[in-house]
């Protein structure tokens, strides 16, 4: 049986080490880190997310604003919505939650929001920073997985890493993040031919590519370490990742839950993120 990566418990640790830092700061400069979701429509997941967002906050020692706007918002009242915010020195990180409704397009949304307050690491300028090797404020989700690996005492440098997903939120930055930290990096998609071959290789999988239970137990390489991103709702109500898990977990070394494991961690590191932004205002 596998050794469960229990990122729960690892982002519990992350958290407590930020209201330290959170406090040291509100003693020493007198300034509590702010962060500002923007909360469009009213998608039930989005509001629970939101509010575990707030509670992250507050036990952080964090000041929590949150902008609950209307499904029919335009963008020129959105983008006004972020240009206060921008401005507001309260703030020190902006998260507007996705998905957004048809009519908004995302990526202006997301690019309105000023760098040094990116609590997402979703602007182009930001990745530009991580492209280059010199990150400031990181992608949560890849950054939190970095974290988890980090934690549970999984050196990537020289593994061969299969980063199943291409997308802008995980795939692309975790493969920047895993290369700085010296890791040989394979990317495969929806158009990768023989995807099990490569996942068969790999000393490290990291599944991102938003399928329940797609990467089979038999695909795993024995001992190796498997990070599984997905979540998803089965018609029995119960969560599965991407990763079948009760197969997987008999070959891998170490393994993440789902849920319990890579989830936690995108919130600590949002937390993480906005007392970067903290600091960086007092600079």
């Amino acid at each position: 049986m596998s050794l469960i990566i229990d990122g729960k418990a690892i982002a519990q640790q992350i958290r407590q080490e930020v209201a330290v830092e959170c406090a040291k700061l509100k003693a020493a400069q007198g300034v509590v880190p702010g962060l500002a979701v923007v909360l469009v429509g009213h998608d039930p997941a989005s509001q629970v997310y939101v509010r575990n967002k707030k509670k992250a906050c507050e036990e952080a020692g964090m000041v929590s604003f949150s902008h609950e706007l209307p499904a029919d918002i335009s963008m020129v009242t959105l983008l006004e919505q972020i240009d206060q915010l921008n401005h507001d020195p309260r703030v020190h990180g902006i998260l507007v939650q996705l998905p957004l409704p048809n009519h908004l397009d995302s990526q202006r949304i997301l690019q309105a929001i000023a760098p040094h307050k990116d609590a997402d690491g979703f602007h182009p300028y930001n990745i530009g920073l991580l492209q280059i090797g010199t990150p400031s404020f990181r992608p949560c989700t890849p950054w939190g997985i970095m974290e988890l690996l980090r934690y549970s005492n999984i050196d990537v440098a020289g593994r061969h890493t299969v980063v199943l997903g291409r997308s802008n939120i995980v795939g692309k930055p975790m493969a920047s993040m895993l290369l700085a930290a010296h890791a040989t990096v394979t990317i495969c998609h929806s158009r990768t031919v023989d995807l099990a071959s490569h996942v068969a290789r790999a000393d490290i999988v990291i599944a991102a590519v938003g399928q329940p239970a797609m990467v089979a137990g038999e695909w795993i390489k024995p001992g190796a370490t498997v990070i599984d991103v997905g979540i998803h709702r089965t018609t029995s109500g119960s969560l599965c990742g991407d990763v079948d898990f009760s197969t997987a977990s008999q070959r891998a070394g170490a393994i993440t839950p789902v849920p319990g494991g890579v989830g936690p961690m995108t919130i600590a590191m949002l937390l993480k993120n906005t007392l970067f932004g903290a600091c960086h205002c007092i600079q």
